[in-house]
């Protein structure tokens, strides 16, 4: 039995049409800038960037990502769906693609900032934890915590 196609904008899309559009709609600037590409920024061509997708899977991927959540602007993927590549993703019926976002240099340039700052934010958190449980202490109190009996995993007094 054929598994019927679920709804994608992918779905029959050719990788060259779909970089096409891409950089007809944004330049290569604004593609470099958002995807880091080499290609996209050295003497950028589809021909040239073509062959590198084709040989690049994660590159191709993070392209379709790209492709499905700014320029279709698509529902963000559930955590299920997440796990699969941007082709074999679908979307419930009656969800269409919108118009594409608009985005410049800056934009993306202050987007990337903010995600880089939550991120040492969150491995700051991280650290602090692995800290406290390395150490037996808390860096803000300076508190020495009891060290773990494996005897005794409970803390039960004897």
């Amino acid at each position: 039995m054929i598994k019927e196609q679920q709804n994608n904008p992918l779905h029959g899309l050719k990788l060259e049409v779909l970089l096409t559009e891409l950089v007809e709609f944004y330049g290569w600037e604004i593609l470099s800038t958002a995807l880091r590409f080499h290609c996209f920024k050295t003497n950028p061509s589809i021909d040239g960037s073509l062959k590198f997708l084709r040989k690049t899977e994660w590159a191709r991927a993070k392209l379709e990502e790209f492709y499905l959540y700014r320029f279709k602007r698509m529902p963000k993927p559930d955590s299920e769906e997440y796990e699969l590549a941007p082709r074999e993703r679908g979307f419930a019926p009656g969800i269409v693609a919108r118009d594409p976002m608009i985005l410049t240099v800056e934009s993306i340039e202050l987007s990337q900032a903010k995600a880089a700052s939550n991120f040492k934010a969150k491995t700051q958190q991280h650290d602090k934890v692995s800290h406290k449980r390395e150490h037996g202490t808390d860096r803000k109190t300076n508190k020495t915590e009891p060290a773990y009996d494996p005897s005794n995993p409970w803390g039960k007094l004897k």
